[in-house]
């Protein structure tokens, strides 16, 4: 299926590589191909849509992306430098982080331990500094208690912290995730559709966030999502994946009127009030 003739915003630009390059990626399992010949990048400081109908191979992505799973072609890039062959905690510890689309929160720890837990390499993982060390051990756990409160603050989950993650809502949660991500200090984060199971509430918070994010933080996201409110509302470009392969590229507005995309995926209900 041809790409859809809409320059990303690199093109038009004349920017030669986005933070994030997927270049001819493929995977299959057995004789399913689930990601076949897919390349697509991710400029710094946007927030990328990625949609396409169940199986389409959006998931599958992501976990290539993140290491979860090995490709089997192709090469995933992170500000210049291969990826694919790195694994997950080491993806992470270059500042590319995700969340699922069913959170996995600590749920019988409160919500402040749960970001705690976050930073990697604490000196107080090592019995012996905890003897030797008592000192850079309390102030090293007071820092990241300082970030904790004002990543859960910034979030407005400050009034939750001690509470069991498990006890949150669904769209606190998210939230929840979020905050462990900003936690990570990251470049650019991966949402595995953040509006699912999500009050209309609590997903207004969720896009302002992702919003203010990439404003104040310079934060780039990528996001899968089948709310095409959202996606249309929130995401500048939308990458549209079909049986493995990107399908169209561009402007939610180029995007929403493309006669596949809108038979495809938006369906005609959609279709219908865009018009």
């Amino acid at each position: 299926m041809a790409d859809a003739a809409v320059l990303s915003p690199s093109q038009a630009s004349g920017t030669a590589h986005g933070l994030l390059e997927i270049r001819d990626l493929s995977k299959r399992f057995g004789g399913l191909r689930a990601v076949e010949h897919c390349s697509f990048q991710v400029e710094r400081g946007t927030i990328t849509g990625l949609i396409g109908p169940n199986g389409a191979g959006k998931t599958t992505v992501f976990n290539l992306i993140t290491g979860f799973i090995p490709p089997d072609a192709g090469r995933i890039v992170l500000d210049g430098q291969d990826i694919g062959h790195l694994r997950p905690d080491q993806i992470f510890a270059r500042g590319l982080c995700r969340t699922f689309q069913i959170p996995r929160e600590h749920g019988t720890m409160s919500v402040l331990e749960n970001l705690m837990l976050v930073p990697s390499g604490q000196s107080g993982e090592r019995w012996w500094n905890v003897l030797l060390r008592p000192g850079q051990v309390r102030a090293e756990e007071a820092r990241h208690l300082r970030k904790a409160r004002e990543v859960l603050d910034y979030l407005q989950l400050g009034h939750v912290q001690n509470e069991y993650a498990a006890n949150l809502s669904g769209g606190q949660k998210k939230l929840l995730e979020m905050g462990r991500m900003l936690m990570a200090e990251p470049r650019i984060i991966l949402l595995d559709e953040p509006a699912a199971g999500v009050n209309r509430t609590l997903l207004r918070s969720i896009i302002e966030n992702i919003q203010a994010l990439v404003r104040e933080r310079g934060i780039t996201f990528l996001l899968i999502e089948h709310d095409m409110n959202m996606v249309m509302s929130l995401c500048d470009p939308v990458i549209v994946m079909s049986e493995g392969r990107k399908l169209a590229e561009g402007h939610p507005e180029a995007v929403r009127n493309d006669p596949a995309v809108l038979e495809a995926y938006l369906g005609g209900q959609y279709a219908a009030a865009a018009g």
